[in-house]
């Protein structure tokens, strides 16, 4: 890790995603912006874009979101992969590194979608692996991210909440709460959005996601589709000002990969999320505002502790 950039922590405010229409503007500019996070993958090689990011972190601290990692392969992370992941990590040395509860590798084939893992001990055991191999790689506690669900699993043995309370409780990582997928699954599979997040662990929650969706026509009603491509939706608002009232406030960010707005446009909504944030009345004092638990594993060292943990 770089002396010049020292790890910094992620602050509670509202961030937004950088996308590299944006890039130019955000160097010449120098908008206002709580914090930027990047897609990994996008960084994983030499150019243009690595070079400006370089610049770009010496006035914004940055977020790491992997999409390829597939935390929920049975065969075992790509070291490769993993390997890649650890250079940007330690090149750009940021704040928070998530990924999602997910698999998109089979047989060496990298799949254009995230997919969705069932909930049961097999699995548990298969992703509690993973999360480990990729935390003891990048010498850090990592964040993993909800999906949006369009089905179920007739062999899931638990529901989603009790499962990401395991991975924390086994790994010590933390979560990614993302309000708009839990939104969107519990439109589309029938659970109740406020007890999903209710059921979730308070203190592992380390960074929260607010984004747009569609709706799909279908003959059995609408499917909603979770395609950030849109502005963030009343009800998806409701929901996380009920979740900031229930956890404090946690570091959020406006998501936004389809349709691309102005960069005005992701401002404005970040803009909206702190003002969210400095109104709502935090109710559940029995949960300290640090984002993630202090027990973490022994492999971890005191700087990890404290960088990641402030």
């Amino acid at each position: 890790m770089s002396a010049a950039f020292p790890h910094r922590s992620l602050p509670p405010v509202a961030g937004i995603g950088l996308r590299s229409p944006h890039m130019r503007e955000v160097l010449t500019r120098q908008p206002s912006a709580g914090w930027l996070e990047v897609h990994a993958e996008n960084y994983m090689n030499r150019g243009a874009a690595v070079s400006a990011l370089e610049k770009i972190r010496e006035s914004y601290t940055l977020s790491m979101h992997g999409v390829g990692l597939s935390l929920g392969s049975a065969e075992g992370i790509d070291r490769s992969h993993l390997k890649r992941l650890k250079e940007v990590c330690d090149r750009f040395a940021p704040a928070m590194v998530s990924e999602h509860l997910a698999w998109c590798v089979g047989d060496g084939v990298y799949l254009n979608d995230l997919l969705p893992v069932p909930h049961d001990e097999e699995t548990l055991q298969i992703v509690a692996r993973n999360i480990e191999t990729a935390q003891d790689a990048l010498k850090r506690p990592i964040l993993v991210e909800n999906l949006s669900s369009y089905v179920g699993f007739t062999r899931s043995t638990m529901e989603e909440p009790e499962f990401l309370a395991a991975l924390v409780e086994r790994t010590g990582c933390g979560l990614l709460l993302d309000i708009n997928n839990v939104f969107v699954s519990a439109h589309n599979t029938g659970f109740n959005a406020e007890a999903y997040i209710a059921a979730l662990p308070a203190k592992a929650i380390g960074e929260i996601h607010l984004a747009g969706h569609a709706a799909n026509a279908t003959p059995d009603g609408p499917v909603l589709i979770d395609n950030h491509g849109s502005y963030v939706s009343a009800e998806v608002w409701s929901l996380y000002a009920s979740a900031t009232r229930r956890f404090g406030k946690r570091p959020t960010l406006i998501e936004w990969d389809s349709d691309l707005p102005s960069l005005e446009t992701l401002l404005g909504e970040a803009m909206r999320a702190d003002k969210l944030l400095k109104a709502v009345t935090f109710r559940s004092p029995e949960y300290p505002t640090a984002a993630l638990p202090m027990d973490l594993p022994d492999r971890y060292s005191d700087v990890y502790r404290e960088q990641v943990y402030a």
